[in-house]
C-alpha cells in the first residue's frame, strides 16, 4: 500500500500488510527504506492479543528499524503499536560495565567458537582453575592467592565447583574434583604442575 500528501515535496509512505509478523515482512520492510519516507507494517491481530505482533521484542525491533506497526482486526479496528520514529535503545549501564568487567578479568582467549556440550570459559572459572593450579602444589590460604587471583578468597569460600577442601581455619587444598577439573581443562592452565 502506497500513500502520498499533497505538500511539496510529497511525502512517500508505504505499508507492509501480511497475515502474521514474520521475517519476510521485515526484509520487505528495509527494502523499501530507500523508496519512501515512512514505512508501517500491518498485520492481522490474533483474536486473543496474544500473536508475535504483542511480543515486546517484535516492537522493539520495529522501534529500531524506525517502522510503524499497526494490528488489524478483523472487525476492521486499526491498532498503533508502534510508531515509525527515530529511536535509539536506552543503555544500560550495569549491563555494559559486567561485560567490560569479564572481557578485562579473562586471559586469553580460551573458548572456541561454536563449541558445545562443553561449559565455557569464563573468567571466574580461569581463576578457579588458577588458584587449583596452586593448591595442587601445596594447600594454601586465600591471603597468599590475593596477589595473583583478586578474588581467591570469595572462588574458596564459596567452593562453587567443589574443587577445594577447607582443611583448617584459612587454609585450603585441593579436592579430588578439583584434580579432575584440572585434567579436564589442562589445555587452559597457565603453568602445567
Amino acid at each position: 500500500m502506497v500513500a502520498l500528501d499533497q505538500g511539496s515535496p510529497a511525502a512517500l509512505v508505504i505499508a507492509e500488510l501480511k497475515l502474521a509478523f514474520t521475517l519476510e515482512l521485515v526484509l520487505q520492510a528495509v527494502d523499501r527504506t530507500a523508496v519512501c519516507d515512512e514505512v508501517w507494517l500491518a498485520v492481522r491481530a490474533s483474536k486473543r492479543g496474544r500473536g508475535r505482533e504483542a511480543d515486546p521484542r517484535v516492537k522493539k525491533l520495529c522501534r529500531l528499524l524506525g517502522f510503524g506497526l499497526l494490528a488489524v482486526a478483523t472487525s476492521g479496528k486499526v491498532d498503533l503499536l508502534v510508531e515509525p520514529v527515530p529511536w535509539r535503545p536506552r543503555s544500560n549501564a550495569r549491563r555494559r560495565s559486567r561485560i567490560v568487567d569479564e572481557h578485562r578479568r579473562r586471559q586469553g582467549d580460551p573458548a572456541a567458537g561454536g563449541s558445545t556440550r562443553k561449559p565455557i570459559m569464563t573468567a571466574y572459572r580461569q581463576q578457579a582453575l588458577g588458584c587449583a593450579e596452586v593448591l595442587a602444589r601445596a594447600p594454601a590460604r586465600p591471603r597468599d592467592l590475593k596477589p595473583i587471583f583478586p578474588d581467591a578468597a570469595k572462588i574458596l569460600r564459596r567452593n562453587v565447583y567443589g574443587w577445594f577442601n577447607r582443611q583448617t581455619r584459612g587454609v585450603y587444598a585441593l579436592s579430588e574434583g578439583g584434580r579432575a577439573a584440572m585434567e579436564q581443562w589442562k589445555s587452559s592452565l597457565t603453568v602445567q604442575p
